[in-house]
C-alpha cells in the first residue's frame, strides 16, 4: 500500500502584521497535522522592470525580498520549533504564485491584508481569489485579534457537495484541536423548509469516541449576517466554495466579501 503523502501547509508571507498573524496560524496548523510548513513570498517587482540589485543608497529589492523570507523563517522556527520549514521567493503576483503552490499543498493560509493602503486592495483580493480558485482549502486570517474566542468551529451547511467537504474539513480541524462543532443551516425569511441533514453529520458523538460534539443551529436570515454573528464566539468559520440555497454565491458576491473580510475569526473555504 502506498503511504499517504504529507502535503504541506503553505503560508503567503510579505512582512506585514497580517502576514505574521497568518504565519502563526499556519505554523500551529502544520504542527497539528504533523506536516511541513512552506513559506512563500511573491516578489512582484520584477514584473515592473525596475532595478532589483543593490545601489549606493540601498541593498536592493531582491535582497529585501530575501530578508522578508528569512525573517518569516525565523518567526516560524520560534513559534513551532519542531515543524520543518521551507521558504521560497517566487517572482510574480501573490494570487498566481500561491494558486500554483496550492496544486501541491494540503492547505494555503494568507492574511486578510498586506503592506500599506496602496497594496491593501491587491493583497485583500488575493484571499478572495484563492478561495474561489485554489486547488486546496484556503484559510484567511485577520490580524486584529491575538487569539480567537470560544471553543467551536462554525460550519456553514446547505446540502451541497462543497458544504459536505467543508463539514469534513471542519470536523477534522475540531478533532485535532479539541473543539466542538456548530453546524449551521440558514433558511431565508419566507422559506418553510430547512436543509435536510444526513445521519453522517448528526450522529451522536458517543458513537465514535474521538468525534467532536456537534450542535445543530437552524437559523433564519441572511447567510453572511448569521455566520458573522457566530464568528464572534468561534475559533474558525468553515464554508464550501460553492453551494446552493442560502449559501449560493458565497465566494463571488457580497456574502464572500463580508465573511472573508469581517469575520472575527479565521475563515476556511473548502472546494
Amino acid at each position: 500500500m502506498t503511504a499517504t503523502r504529507r502535503l504541506p501547509v503553505v503560508a503567503g508571507v510579505d512582512g506585514s502584521e497580517a502576514s505574521d498573524t497568518a504565519l502563526g496560524w499556519a505554523a500551529a496548523e502544520a504542527a497539528s497535522r504533523q506536516v511541513p510548513l512552506h513559506l512563500v513570498h511573491a516578489f512582484v517587482w520584477p514584473l515592473f522592470g525596475v532595478p532589483l540589485g543593490p545601489s549606493p543608497l540601498a541593498p536592493g529589492l531582491r535582497a529585501g525580498a530575501q530578508q522578508i523570507a528569512d525573517t518569516a523563517t525565523e518567526l516560524a522556527h520560534k513559534l513551532e520549533p519542531d515543524v520543518t520549514v521551507e521558504t521560497t521567493v517566487v517572482d510574480g503576483l501573490a494570487f498566481p504564485v500561491l494558486g500554483e503552490q496550492s496544486r501541491d499543498a494540503g492547505l494555503v493560509v494568507v492574511g486578510s491584508r498586506g503592506i500599506g493602503p496602496a497594496l491593501s486592495i491587491l493583497v485583500g483580493s488575493t484571499g478572495v481569489d484563492l478561495a474561489a480558485y485554489a486547488h486546496c482549502p484556503v484559510v484567511v486570517v485577520r490580524p486584529e485579534r491575538d487569539a480567537p474566542a470560544g471553543s467551536t468551529v462554525v460550519i456553514g451547511y446547505d446540502g451541497s457537495p462543497a458544504s459536505t467537504a467543508a463539514f469534513h474539513f471542519g470536523r477534522n480541524y475540531a478533532r485535532r484541536h479539541g473543539l466542538s462543532i456548530r453546524l449551521v443551516t440558514v433558511r431565508s425569511p419566507g422559506c418553510s423548509h430547512h436543509v435536510e441533514l444526513s445521519s453522517e453529520l448528526v450522529s451522536p458523538a458517543d458513537r465514535v469516541p474521538d468525534e467532536p460534539p456537534i450542535t445543530i443551529d437552524r437559523v433564519v436570515g441572511h447567510p453572511a449576517e448569521q455566520l458573522l454573528r457566530l464568528s464572534a464566539d468561534a475559533q474558525l468559520v468553515v464554508v464550501g466554495s460553492r453551494g446552493r440555497g442560502g449559501f449560493t454565491g458565497l465566494l463571488l458576491g457580497s456574502v464572500s466579501q463580508a465573511v472573508l473580510h469581517h469575520s472575527d475569526c479565521p475563515v476556511a473555504v473548502v472546494r
